[in-house]
């Protein structure tokens, strides 16, 4: 069982940066392969970039390719999604999840993602 908890949400303008966290608990951890998706009002939840258990390999959304990271810390169980560059368009609840690598990548909900987090907002304004 692992349960995930966000922060770093808030209110940016449009060119600026924000980090979010997702905290998890559980020693299981560092076996998950983690996630971020986002739903922006209105809007499906959509894949935003994933990271394989060790670190060493990364997805993206085409949409987010450049401007944001994704990393995590084993050793204090969280992973973290650097947003650079954020555009209005990127307002959205983003949301963090566990899971096998091949779920996290899947197209949403065709094989539903085990963990996820509650959420956490960002605002950009332009």
């Amino acid at each position: 069982q692992v349960q995930l908890a966000e922060s770093g949400g808030g209110l940016v303008q449009a060119g600026g940066s924000l980090r979010l966290s997702c905290a998890a608990s559980g020693r299981t951890f560092s076996s998950y392969a983690m996630g971020w998706f986002r739903q922006a009002p209105g809007k499906e939840r959509a894949f935003v970039a994933a990271i394989n258990w060790s670190g060493n390999n990364t997805w993206y959304a085409d949409s987010v390719k450049g401007r944001f990271t994704i990393s995590r810390d084993n050793a204090k169980n969280t992973v973290y999604l650097q947003m650079d560059g954020l555009k209005p368009e990127d307002t959205a609840v983003y949301y963090c999840a566990a899971d096998v690598l091949y779920r996290l990548l899947l197209p949403v909900d065709s094989d539903p993602i085990n963990y996820w987090g509650q959420g956490t907002q960002v605002t950009v304004s332009s």
